[in-house]
């Protein structure tokens, strides 16, 4: 997959996160740093409304995928990075927010909250993240 190709499949999965967001649930997502926070809700949202169906392999890669991408995209416009598709694990491939030496995935912990702990915070792990790069 091409460098730009990436970048606008992951714009794309942001859009569909915002616009997912805002129909199933009612929630605005406006691409700031406040609207992170908006995200750990609408995660527990979709398990609340679809219950098992929610935690498919379908999906669980669908939302956390999509959701992943808007964190990224959000963090992106504030601190810069590049999106990588790490293929390291053929079985499993991911994509992740390279920014210097750091690589962040945000649609890991989205799987993280939906599937393992809701009491993992996807707000938490990007003001972390911010924190890595304050000046």
């Amino acid at each position: 997959m091409q460098q730009h190709e990436l970048d606008q499949l992951m714009k794309e999965c942001a859009s569909d996160a915002v616009q997912t967001a805002e129909e199933e649930f009612n929630v605005k997502l406006d691409l700031t740093q406040d609207s992170v926070a908006n995200v750990d809700d609408v995660l527990l949202s979709f398990v609340d409304k679809y219950h098992d169906k929610a935690l498919e392999d379908n999906a669980v890669f669908t939302i956390c995928n999509i959701y992943g991408a808007y964190i990224g995209e959000v963090f992106k416009k504030m601190i810069g990075g590049t999106w990588r598709y790490d293929q390291s694990n053929p079985d499993a491939p991911f994509v992740v927010l390279d920014v210097n030496e750091n690589s962040y995935a945000f649609s890991g912990i989205c799987y993280e909250r939906l599937v393992n702990n809701s009491n993992i915070s996807v707000k938490a792990y990007f003001d972390k993240a911010l924190a890595n790069h304050a000046q």
